[in-house]
């Protein structure tokens, strides 16, 4: 009965130490089984025939069923054995395949049948020291399992088990891949497909001049846009973020348009609000904006000093510590002279806000936060006051208010506010920023300028030289 399970494939289970086996049955008995192209663990095993004795056996399946019946000479048991069950990949290691088995219907039948015959056979002819119970069975199979950490192990060895140095004894030759490649062959056959017009366009790029990787560089221009055109331009023109063009005017022309200004009412009490609203917006960014004025930064309140002179600017500086003060700066209005009209009318108000006003150079403090500098206007004499000393010695940035064209004497200011449009200012007056005093087309066309709005949806805007 024994001789129908000769030519089997099997899979047999044995005790730990043994291990697991897969090979052909060449003879089958009561008590040993003999197989050949054996496996032992997965590695094919060195012997061509294999001796398995029965009480080692712990389990036993069938896996094909091709060969059974059939008497195994010595010849195939040589033979090279060809499975395709995937094996670590070693150096040594045959590779192996197996022939595809028969429909699973007949397969699953034949096995069943098969496996049964082997259970009882082993069951009635194996003594009974060598028997094993099926618990025990059990126990040994999970006892075999693999752990996480040697299924890891068995995947790295399948993947990268091969050994890589025979095949970096020869470096790679890659002028000898390159020149099987023929560039120029192929890039005539796409070219050749496109049409006339493309490879024309192509041509023409190629005959201009070409640059190296630091001379691609294309200057060019920002654009220009004049929307300001004045009938006697000064030498100086400046430029706004928007790229539009701000011609500078002369004095007399300035002087023109404040005139106009006056006569169709936009008089100096609306201006000076204008004046101290963009001061104020100016000021209270230079200072931090909303991080120094929060609630909760109430004890480093910002101190903001103004040097005003006996006239209009000086006026415009008492007005903006006036509106500093209604967002909570601490202010200090320095007076000289308080002769001037516009100046008396400024300090009145200011002084509603219970802020202090100084006369002596010596009072002011030592450290401040910004100084408003509105000392001398256009034509003012050329005198260094002490107050300009204090002011230049000062550490704090220095804002102008409608300063002269050529700089505040002794002083060197960070920013300055222009209203209308600018004179042609020194270098020593800072950055420039001009305020929208909304006069009207007609305030300007009276005085022979053409005029459009360069100011969008800014209140005040910075001022660049043009030097195109």
């Amino acid at each position: 009965m024994t001789e129908q399970f000769v030519g089997c494939t099997v899979s047999i289970t044995c005790v730990e130490e043994i291990g697991t086996y897969q090979g052909q049955i060449v003879d089958f008995n009561d008590q040993k089984v003999i197989l050949t192209k054996a496996f032992c663990n997965g590695v094919p095993h060195s012997s061509p025939r294999v001796t398995i004795n029965a009480k080692d056996i712990l389990e036993l399946s069938i896996i094909s069923i091709n060969d059974a019946g059939k008497n195994i000479t010595d010849a195939e048991t040589q033979s090279r054995v060809i499975v395709k069950r995937p094996i670590a990949k070693r150096a040594g290691r045959s590779t192996s395949d197996f022939t595809p088995p028969p429909p699973p219907e007949v397969q699953v039948q034949t096995q069943f049948t098969l496996k049964k015959s082997i259970e009882s056979t082993f069951q009635m002819e194996i003594p009974s020291n060598g028997r094993i119970s099926s618990a025990e069975v059990i126990s040994k199979t999970n006892q075999r399992k693999l752990t996480h950490r040697q299924r890891r192990n068995e995947r790295d060895e399948q993947a990268f088990g091969t050994p890589i140095d025979q095949c970096l004894k020869q470096d790679f030759d890659f002028e000898k891949n390159l020149a099987l490649f023929n560039k120029e062959a192929v890039w005539q056959e796409i070219n050749s497909s496109r049409p006339d017009i493309v490879r024309q366009s192509e041509s023409n790029k190629a005959n201009k001049s070409r640059y190296r990787h630091d001379e691609n560089i294309i200057e060019s221009a920002p654009a220009a846009f004049r929307q300001i055109i004045v009938p006697c331009p000064d030498r100086t023109e400046y430029v706004t973020d928007d790229g539009l063009i701000i011609p500078s005017i002369t004095l007399d022309l300035h002087r023109q348009l404040i005139g106009a200004a006056d006569r169709f009412g936009i008089t100096w009490e609306r201006r000076v609000e204008l004046f101290g609203r963009a001061g104020t917006e100016i000021i209270l960014q230079l200072l931090g904006g909303g991080h120094r004025f929060n609630p909760n930064n109430a004890h480093q309140r910002p101190t903001v000093v103004a040097l005003c002179g006996p006239h209009r600017s000086g006026a415009a500086g008492v007005n903006c510590a006036r509106q500093l003060s209604s967002h909570g700066v601490k202010t200090i209005v320095f007076i000289e002279n308080s002769e001037d009209v516009f100046l008396l009318q400024e300090l009145s108000l200011y002084k509603l806000t219970n802020n202090k006003v100084e006369s002596d150079v010596k009072n002011l403090p030592p450290v401040v936060d910004l100084i408003i500098m509105a000392l001398c206007e256009e034509n003012s004499p050329r005198t260094v006051t002490a107050v300009a000393k204090w002011a230049n010695n000062n550490r704090a940035p220095i804002l102008a208010i409608e300063p002269p064209s050529s700089g505040t004497p002794g002083v060197l200011s960070k920013y300055s506010l222009l209203s209308a449009l600018p004179l042609a200012h020194s270098t020593d007056n800072g950055r420039l920023y001009m305020l929208n005093l909304a006069l009207p087309n007609k305030v300007f066309l009276d005085v022979g300028i053409t005029y459009r709005s360069p100011f969008g949806p800014k209140f005040v805007i910075p001022l660049h030289s043009n030097d195109s």
